[in-house]
Parts: structure tokens; sequence; C-alpha cells
């Protein structure tokens, strides 16, 4: 029903798939470089590009409120706006015509503005902005205290330990795997980084390791099992603490491996009583701009002189530091990435002593494309877990990260550091 505040669609009988097409030329650059299908099923665009399709004018409506990618993305997961054919090779269409074109975002002319306005009103989606989609995340507070932080990793990790274990391998980890070899599974993948992980920090029997981010516990009860490190492990998501102590006790480890509900501004231990290695993996990008010299310093100081440091961290150039408007908004709010190189030098400043820098951004398009072949063969029993819109948020998530990844737009990294003081026992040559 219409409200006293939406527009009413005129007298127009131009079917809307051809009306939206002709508006959209100033600000595609051209002519409409997808397969346009219109709820009143009229089709528009080159028959053999990539099939969109906009079920109702709420499609419309999110788009003119928030022009760009953050709309596109409502829409998509609400269902106003469907890609029944492959996500990856619509998406992957749409960059390369952008890219062709040089569509770099800046402001269309007037002109087009106001015919868009009169087509939009034409079709009746002027009216009322449509609610936020119920996936999408509400953080509220000072950026980056620790009750906000609280709040957005809950929003992420806390969805459902039985989601993630439908999406991830059976040691649950969340960040990119080691594809030494091309036909490796996910589980011999992950097995492989966590591995290197603790052989990069050289651990050996009875030495104590802090995890700054530990998620379900995967690199915990790895080092304790296979490399008889004792482990602390620190996170701020109640799920994710209960289920790696569960797995510490089924595997046998519980007397080696420790998991702390604490933030990581919390976990410096006493002077005298630093940890022998302090790993944190794909923790950073969650910190904050302000707030990584504080991360870095605690790395600095949980490690004794002579201690080894590994970040494993994610990287991005470009105008958006963050994940972008997708992913800020529904997967990870408040994240913040940079290049590498600024990363480095960030933690070089906490005091620590650069070692080396692994690149594995090639690693992470084959992690994804494991967890995505999960997500797909698990999807009925995803979608009674946690609905069908969240369905649609992680699809475009994983789809999207592959796409990030495989054309250089992300980057992920190992940064190996010693703290100085003492001497880092690092061997002059290293074959990982």
């Amino acid at each position: 029903m219409s409200t006293a505040t939406e527009s009413r669609p005129t007298s127009d009988v131009t079917p809307v798939a051809a009306r939206l097409a002709r508006t959209v030329e100033p600000f595609v650059g051209g002519e409409l470089p997808v397969r346009l299908q219109a709820w009143d099923g009229s089709e528009a665009g080159p028959p053999d590009a990539p099939l969109v399709v906009l079920r109702s004018p709420s499609a419309l409506r999110r788009l003119l409120r928030h022009p760009g990618e953050l709309g596109a993305a409502q829409a998509y997961v609400t269902g106003d706006l469907d890609v029944p054919g492959d996500l990856d090779e619509a998406l992957t269409h749409a960059f390369a015509v952008a890219r062709d074109r040089g569509l770099g975002g800046g402001r269309p002319p007037l002109r087009a503005m106001a015919a868009a306005l009169r087509t939009a009103a034409g079709l009746g989606a002027l009216g009322r902005p449509p609610a936020p989609p119920a996936t999408q995340a509400r953080v509220r507070g000072r950026l980056h205290s620790r009750e906000r932080d609280r709040r957005a990793i809950s929003h992420h990790y806390d969805l459902s330990t039985d989601f993630y274990a439908l999406v991830l391998d059976p040691s649950m980890a969340y960040s990119c795997g080691y594809h030494t070899d091309p036909g490796m599974s996910l589980e011999e993948a992950q097995h492989a980084k966590l591995s290197l992980v603790c052989r990069k920090l050289g651990l050996e029997p009875g030495m104590r390791l802090l995890d700054v981010g530990s998620g379900w516990g995967a690199l915990a009860l790895h080092a304790a099992e296979h490399f008889g490190a004792r482990v602390t492990g620190v996170t701020i998501s109640t799920e994710q603490q209960r289920f790696a102590e569960r797995a510490a006790r089924r595997r046998g480890v519980d007397h080696l491996v420790e998991i702390r509900l604490r933030d990581y501004r919390d976990a410096v231990p006493l002077r005298g009583e630093e940890y022998d290695a302090v790993a944190s993996l794909e923790m950073g990008e969650h910190v904050g701009e302000h707030n990584y010299r504080t991360y870095a310093r605690v790395l600095h100081d949980a490690v004794r002189p002579g201690g080894r440091v590994l970040v494993q961290q994610m990287s991005r150039t470009g105008p958006w530091p963050g994940g972008g408007p997708f992913i800020e908004s529904f997967i990870a709010p408040d994240m913040h990435m940079r290049p590498v190189g600024e990363t480095v030098a960030l933690l070089e400043g906490s005091g620590l002593e650069l070692r080396d820098v692994h690149a594995l951004r090639e690693h992470y398009v084959q992690t994804v494309a494991g967890w995505l072949e999960r997500f797909e063969s698990n999807r009925a029993e995803i979608e009674a877990l946690v609905g069908e819109e969240m369905v649609r948020v992680w699809r475009l998530y994983l789809v999207g990260g592959s796409m990030a990844f495989r054309d250089g737009r992300m980057g992920v990294d190992q940064i190996l550091l010693a703290r100085p003081g003492a001497a880092h026992t690092l061997p002059a040559a290293r074959a990982w």
C-alpha cells in the first residue's frame, strides 16, 4: 500500500527495463553492460551479458538511498535484486566494464541526476526508504572502544559455531591457509599453515606462546598438540572461548591450553613473565587505525627479549582502507586495512625488529575456494540455521573476497619479527 510520502507512477507505458537502461547510460558510460530484467518481466541490455533481475521498486530505492556498493549489496541480500547465474562471473564482468570505461566514481552531470529522479518517481521508487536488512550490523558507541569492539566481534563471530563448522575445515581455522600443493584439501592447507606459523616462531616443547585473537583455538590447539607448547589464547568472543576450551579437553591438551575471554589490550603479562613467542592471525585488521600502535606495543611487550612475533594480516590498497562498504556493514564492522609496508612500519615503531615478510595472496584465493565449496554443498543446512538472507550475505562475501585477492585489490602476509635485547636464534638461511 502506498503512503502519502511515496511517489506515484506516471502513465508512461514504456517497459520498465527499457526506461532504466536509457536512464543509467550516463552513469555507466554507455550501453547497459548487463542483461536487465525488471519486475514487469521486461528485459533490456546485451543478450549475452550476465543477467541481473530487479524484483521490485525497492531495489531502486536502496540504490538511490545508498548509491554504489552498499545499496547494491542491500538489494542483493534482501532479494530485491538477484543474479541468477554465476555471481563471480557477473561481478568480474562489472569490474571489467568499470575499468574499461574509466568509471572512477565521479559525480554524474546534474541533468543525468534529474533524469534519474524523474524515472524513479515515474516507477514509484521515491517513497519511504526501506529499512536496513536484518543482517546488517548495528554497532554504536565510540569507535574501537572496548564495548563497541565486543559488539562488532559478536556480530560476526558469534553468528553460530554450527554455521562456521559447515564452512571452515575441521580445525576451525578462519584465516588464509598455506597451499604447498595445488591438490591440497582445505584441511591439509590449514594444517600446513598452522605448522608453518609454529616453525617460524621456533616453538619447542615447554615454550610459552601467546595467541592474540585466538578464534576457535586452531593455532593454540595445534601448537600444543604438535609442538608441545604451553599456549594462552585471548578472544573477546564467548562463543569462540567455549568452543576452544571444549576442543582442548577433547584432544587431551587442556593442561597446555588456556583460552581467556580478554581484550587484547589486557593481554600483556607482568614484567619478567613474558612469553617466548607471540602470534596474531588476521586480528590486527579489527583493532582500527588509531589503535594499531597500541596493538603493536602489546605484541612487543608480551614477548621476551629475543622472542619472535608473527603477525598474519590482510592488506589493501586504494581509496577505501577498510573492507569496503559491504564488508563493514554486513561482515566486519570497523575493520581497517592498509598497504603492508605501512603495517610493517607500525610494527617496527613498537620496537620490534623485522625479520621476514611472506606474501600469501594467491593462497587466499584457494582457501576461499575451499570455504565456498563447503558453503554451497551445505547450503540447505546453513539456510536452516541462519536464514536465506544470511546465506546471500555470505555468498556475496565469499565470492567478492576471492575476487579481491585474485585481482590484487587485497593481499595477506605473514610478518615475522623479533624483540631486540637478546639473541633471536633465527637461522641465517631459512627454508620454511
